[in-house]
């Protein structure tokens, strides 16, 4: 075998096995959220592993009366990678609103650190749902962050291609 074929071919073992070893990870990572039943949080599976939906009900906190629809799209370089999420609407199911928040654009990005460099592989869906949950429940200003408008014009579609500036932790 020649050098360029084997590398191809070890190259081609490295990515069968890296994703099989995410698609055993989601999976399990799915039985966790089915059955964990989590309070507030309900996960919704589609058929393509690499994405679902949550709504999200926040208990305790009169900002927050409405459930709130989340998509998660997990990356092929998952669990490495972090999740893109963004808060969603959703008529056929009367999910009319995106929370107000100082860190989610009326668009539905968010800007969350661990949406971006704070994640680690260690992190879940599970532990990201419950993270998006906790950080509206404990939030009590009814406000979009201040660049909202300005942001929401430029944004990208996918907010992993945003570069957020992460100052503001006490929200």
């Amino acid at each position: 075998m020649t050098t360029s074929i084997l590398t191809s071919t070890l190259q081609t073992i490295k990515t069968n096995w890296q994703t099989m070893s995410v698609r055993q990870r989601l999976l399990k990572e799915y039985r966790t959220l089915e059955h964990n039943n989590l309070d507030g949080i309900n996960p919704i599976l589609t058929e393509n592993l690499h994405l679902l939906y949550a709504d999200i009900k926040i208990f305790d906190n009169e900002l927050y009366q409405d459930t709130y629809r989340v998509k998660i799209m997990i990356p092929e370089q998952y669990p490495y990678v972090s999740p893109v999420v963004i808060f969603m609407k959703s008529t056929e199911d009367n999910i009319n609103t995106i929370p107000i928040h100082p860190h989610i654009y009326s668009n539905g990005h968010i800007c969350l650190d661990l949406l971006g460099p704070a994640w680690t592989p260690i992190q879940t869906i599970n532990s990201l749902l419950i993270s998006l949950q906790s950080i509206l429940a404990s939030n009590s200003r009814n406000e979009r962050p201040s660049d909202d408008e300005k942001y929401v014009a430029k944004a990208p579609k996918n907010p992993s291609k945003t570069r957020f500036v992460y100052h503001d932790e006490t929200i």
